[in-house]
């Protein structure tokens, strides 16, 4: 399988890389949305951003998109420090799901599904979420947090496939044939 991911992210990279999976990166500059369920959204921009780059025969594009949700609201990427600020407000002390949609496309057609991990958080006070904020590692995650960084301290525990949190559904993928088997090089 030559594999496509149609994604700049460098966590998404880290993670194939550290599984010893072959790819290419093409980053997609497919528009997002925003509005529905969390699953729903999380598949349809995971599908946008996989057919959203050029496939040459024989490659298969892998698309990823990851949102935070608690109930029917959808937290993104915040804009700036106080959006951030008022999202970890938000999931101090409860938990919330990290719900990230795959999409793969390639010569025999998409194959697309989603994985979501349970994420608690610990109660935060205002010196702890001024400290991450001021840290600024919430920009450009979904639900305005690294659990790979400083982002871990803000956590209780989690239920689920850690590296989802973290952004590539990597058990999900594996279960659905989706991903080659990480390789046995040393």
């Amino acid at each position: 399988m030559n594999l496509v991911l149609a994604s700049g992210s460098p966590q998404r990279r880290a993670i194939l890389e550290a599984l010893g999976i072959d790819f290419e990166v093409r980053v997609s500059s497919a528009e997002e949305t925003d509005d529905g369920p969390a699953a729903v959204v999380a598949r349809e921009n995971a599908l946008r951003k996989a057919l959203g780059v050029e496939r040459a025969a024989g490659e298969v594009v892998l698309g990823v998109d990851t949102v935070v949700a608690t109930d029917l609201e959808l937290w993104g990427k915040p804009p700036n420090e106080d959006a951030a600020r008022e999202t970890l407000r938000r999931l101090a002390g409860r938990t919330h799901a990290v719900v990230s949609g795959f999409a793969l496309a390639g010569d025999e057609g998409v194959l697309a599904g989603d994985d979501t991990t349970l994420v608690t958080f610990r109660e935060l006070d205002d010196a702890m979420i001024e400290w991450y904020v001021a840290s600024r590692e919430w920009e450009g995650r979904a639900g305005g947090y690294a659990i790979q960084g400083r982002g871990g301290a803000l956590v209780r525990r989690i239920e689920g496939d850690y590296l989802n949190v973290v952004g590539l559904p990597v058990a999900a993928l594996l279960d659905a044939g989706a991903l080659p088997a990480p390789s046995s090089r040393v």
